[in-house]
């Protein structure tokens, strides 16, 4: 009897064990697949949290872009007869601003664009020709940005209006806005380089500011086309070009920057950015193309 009774305390403390492995395996399964969701929840929301969907669909997209290698095109009429069409073209990612066209001028600016920057007082111009833009060049990324009073989302924001209609009239179309925490971090960029700051000192960021964090949030390295450094506008035997490359007869590109510099209200610190970018690229894989900043240092 002392035997079966043994047998029978041996093969419950066995049962007892067991049932005690079924419901740590069971533990283990449930919590696996809850960090399993948990991560597809994160990976689902990461991307450059800077930049947020326009849509009317699922609210709190970022944009989720990365790139190797950047050609940042610049605006400037310093493309024209450039010639830097294919080499531009074979990046990984080009990224170009506002309205700029590369029909007509793919030789010297290349016919690829992986994403647009664009101004608020832009993006008329882009709806002008939106078969262009939103049919054609649906693959093309569109960043936004623009101040507080035309971007709002609570109705009032006139240009994130616009583009929401936009954003539900072309459901394909990948449409961004810059945050404002995302503007406020890059005024704060401008107070560090300059120790000024930008409202209090009448200026306006550019859209070449813009750009330029932008590529360094999504780019392993940036090689920029079009942009001239600081001091070449006050080098004797400098270029004169068009603001421009796409508008010819309007100012040229040194007198509108001077101009700029020189605004007490709404200017853009076009030279001062330019100062800005070189001390970056002395900390980033940054290299200026054309014109090529390191050629000018060496010829002055």
């Amino acid at each position: 009897m002392k035997s079966l009774a043994s047998w029978m305390v041996s093969s419950r403390q066995r049962v007892y064990w067991i049932f005690l492995v079924l419901i740590s395996t069971l533990s283990l399964a449930l919590w696996y697949n809850h960090v399993t969701k948990l991560d597809v929840t994160v990976m689902a929301n990461t991307g450059l949290r800077g930049y947020i969907r326009i849509t009317s669909g699922k609210k709190d997209q970022f944009l989720d872009i990365h790139c190797k290698e950047c050609a940042l095109v610049s605006s400037s009429g310093q493309m024209l007869k450039a010639g830097k069409g294919k080499e531009i073209d074979k990046l990984d990612c080009v990224i170009r601003m506002n309205n700029a066209p590369t029909v007509g001028y793919e030789h010297d600016v290349g016919s690829r664009t992986t994403l647009r920057v664009v101004s608020h007082t832009s993006v008329p111009l882009l709806l002008k020709n939106e078969t262009y833009y939103f049919r054609q060049s649906e693959g093309t990324v569109y960043v936004i940005w623009g101040p507080e009073r035309n971007m709002r989302q609570d109705g009032k924001g006139q240009i994130f209006n616009v583009l929401l209609r936009t954003a539900k009239k072309y459901p394909q179309v990948k449409l961004y806005a810059v945050t404002r925490e995302k503007i406020q971090y890059c005024d704060g960029l401008f107070q560090n380089e300059t120790g000024k700051n930008r409202m209090q000192s009448g200026a306006f960021l550019s859209t070449g500011f813009f750009t330029m964090v932008l590529a360094m949030d999504m780019c392993d390295s940036i090689q920029v086309y079009g942009m001239i450094s600081n001091d070449y506008c006050s080098q004797a035997n400098h270029t004169a070009v068009p603001y421009h490359y796409y508008e010819k007869g309007r100012m040229d590109e040194c007198r509108m920057y001077r101009v700029h510099e020189r605004a007490r209200r709404g200017g853009h610190r076009f030279i001062t950015e330019k100062a800005i970018y070189g001390r970056w690229a002395a900390h980033k894989k940054m290299e200026f193309k054309h014109p090529s900043w390191t050629e000018r240092e060496k010829v002055s």
